[in-house]
């Protein structure tokens, strides 16, 4: 892989074999059922859901096709990396994956990234011939640009010298990329299929034991309930950081329930009074999602007073309602 520079932003080139998962990733095996679909184990999408299995069989269906395909859902569903698997699972796997991430790019950013600047600095429709294009966060590129992109796409129609185009959006976002058509696909978020939450943490721990050269213990059964009942609103990437973060203050021990809930996305330690707040809000969100926002009955299984527990709710600022009916 080599990242190139061109005006504003910096474009990714990705060889064929894809980095999303190393080369020393183990099987998600831990206890968790999921099925994994791919050649290699950086292709792998883990879906046990219908709605992600779905996904597989559209991504595995279209990248035998030639045709752009746009995958929509939330920032953190895994749009990047089912991109990745259509292009390595395509007959354009032999050449390379150009990505170009829009986001913050203006109109002429976009169009010196894309295309270019003179023969000396080729763009990334011209470098990812014979091979395919990613556009990241599709929504933000301007339609002038889109149909430039368009005019060139066409331009080379049927040729294997036109690179084939693969696009992210946000859900619910527009996208001028209408003028290029193509087959559309949607991921869920994580919160919507909770039947992939543990296979992708038995994947994620194996993962990443291996990129710090531990071993992997696995989850406690408390650990186990916990990620399931998350409502995961950063999706699969809150899910693997989080999950990174619990190894380390995890020692060589199984990852624990409160391992998780005090794991923090970045690399740094929470301090004692951040790392108690984050707890209670958490442990209360849990007590009251599991009893539907029944204060009493979480009250009775925290072994605390109603007006106790009462007062801990409102130190975390949690609103109860939220999880009623």
């Amino acid at each position: 892989m080599s990242e190139q520079h061109s005006g504003l932003g910096a474009t990714r080139v990705e060889s064929t074999t894809l980095e999303r998962s190393g080369s020393a990733t183990r099987d998600a095996a831990t206890g968790a059922s999921g099925r994994a679909i791919g050649r290699r184990r950086s292709d792998r999408i883990i879906s046990a859901s219908a709605a992600m299995q779905q996904v597989v069989d559209q991504a595995s269906a279209i990248a035998r096709s030639d045709e752009a395909v746009l995958i929509r859902g939330q920032s953190g569903t895994g749009r990047r990396h089912v991109a990745r698997a259509i292009h390595q699972w395509s007959t354009r796997a032999g050449g390379v994956l150009v990505e170009v991430a829009l986001a913050g790019l203006a109109e002429a950013a976009q169009l010196r990234e894309l295309f270019g600047d003179g023969a000396a600095a080729p763009g990334a429709v011209a470098r990812a011939r014979s091979g395919s294009l990613l556009l990241q966060d599709a929504e933000q590129l301007a339609t002038a640009v889109a149909h430039k992109l368009g005019e060139a796409l066409r331009a080379t129609n049927g040729s294997v010298q036109r690179p084939r185009l693969l696009a992210t959006v946000g859900a619910g976002a527009d996208t001028p990329l209408s003028v290029v058509g193509g087959t559309r696909i949607e991921i869920s978020p994580l919160s919507a299929r909770s039947e992939d939450v543990l296979p992708l943490a038995a994947h994620f721990l194996a993962e990443i034991a291996a990129e710090e050269s531990i071993e992997p213990i696995g989850f406690s059964p408390d650990a186990r309930r916990w990620l399931v009942e998350e409502r995961w609103p950063g999706n699969v990437r809150e899910l693997r950081e989080r999950i990174r973060q619990a190894i380390r203050l995890s020692g060589q021990a199984a990852v624990s329930a409160e391992a998780l809930m005090l794991a923090t996305d970045g690399d740094d330690v929470p301090s004692f009074k951040d790392a108690k707040r984050a707890f209670e809000t958490r442990y209360v969100e849990g007590l009251l999602r599991r009893c539907g926002g029944n204060i009493s009955r979480a009250a009775r299984m925290a072994k605390k007073d109603r007006k106790d527990f009462y007062d801990v709710i409102r130190r975390t600022g949690v609103d109860p309602a939220q999880f009623r009916g």
